[in-house]
């Protein structure tokens, strides 16, 4: 199992270094420079919370891809980035967001993490690495202020 999840771990990190070349960039800046990310920008940058995610941090931020956006509800999307809707639209994106830089090696089955929302997220190892049942499709992206660990739904806070 745990061989499975270190080669898991090992390919995974290989291509997110690929794809996110060089840690000098902050976390919106190494998300604005990959074309998966656009709608997590567009919406980072609708609820107010570039000048939050370019500071000092550490952060860990889930980012889900705009495949995953996509896959929510037709008018979903389109709902949370209206001005109206912006208290909503900061608790999706905030949930997404753990204090300090937690790295894959630092994960253990079924731990939980405080995101900033005020909620926690569940990470579990069993099947892959998941985080409220979202799979992490790609980890470690080191950025100058934290991780980015790239995932394949966008996960919601409980009311």
């Amino acid at each position: 199992m745990f061989r499975k999840t270190a080669l898991t771990a090992a390919v995974i990190f290989g291509t997110a270094t690929a794809s996110f070349a060089g840690s000098a960039k902050d976390i919106v800046d190494t998300a604005a420079a990959n074309e998966d990310f656009e709608t997590l920008v567009a919406a980072v940058t609708a609820a107010d919370l570039v000048d939050t995610l370019k500071s000092e941090g550490p952060f860990t931020v889930f980012a889900p891809t705009d495949e995953a956006f996509a896959a929510l509800p037709e008018g979903t999307v389109e709902n949370l980035l209206l001005p109206e809707n912006k208290d909503q639209l900061i608790a999706v994106l905030t949930y997404h967001v753990v204090p300090g830089k937690v790295m894959s090696t630092d994960l253990t089955d079924d731990m939980t993490a405080a995101t900033v929302q005020g909620g926690e997220v569940t990470i579990d190892l069993d099947d892959g690495v998941t985080v409220d049942g979202a799979n992490v499709v790609a980890a470690d992206i080191e950025t100058s202020n934290g991780v980015i660990h790239v995932i394949d739904q966008v996960i919601l806070p409980s009311s």
